[in-house]
């Protein structure tokens, strides 16, 4: 099982700040997948400032995948909504290429593959 996306993190909040994230994250479904992108395995990178800025980097299942080019905002939009949150930034990337075995064991359960 791949570890899970890296926190940088300063602050006495930021732990709860980190939860909230990543319960926001859950609530954003792949549009080919009846999975959230956070149990997929397509957040690589989280990172949080003390200022409340959040950093994603992230992947997509797909380069070809129909909403590469509206999906960071929709991200970025929901990460903002997060109490705490002053900023959020998605960057997309391709290196290394998501593959299957980054999905947790709940994703893996949803899908049937375990």
């Amino acid at each position: 099982m791949t570890a899970p996306a890296r926190l940088a993190a300063e602050g006495p909040d930021q732990t709860g700040l980190r939860e909230r994230v990543i319960a926001a994250l859950r609530t954003i479904y792949d549009p080919e997948l009846p999975v959230n992108i956070y149990d997929l395995g397509l957040i690589y990178a989280l990172d949080l400032d003390a200022g409340g800025r959040v950093d994603l980097r992230m992947t997509l299942t797909a380069p070809g995948c129909p909403v590469a080019q509206s999906f960071p905002a929709q991200v970025e939009k929901t990460v903002r909504a997060v109490a705490g949150v002053s900023d959020a930034h998605v960057e997309i990337v391709w290196d290394p290429p998501w593959e299957p075995g980054r999905m947790t064991e709940a994703a893996r359960l949803q899908l049937g593959l375990v």
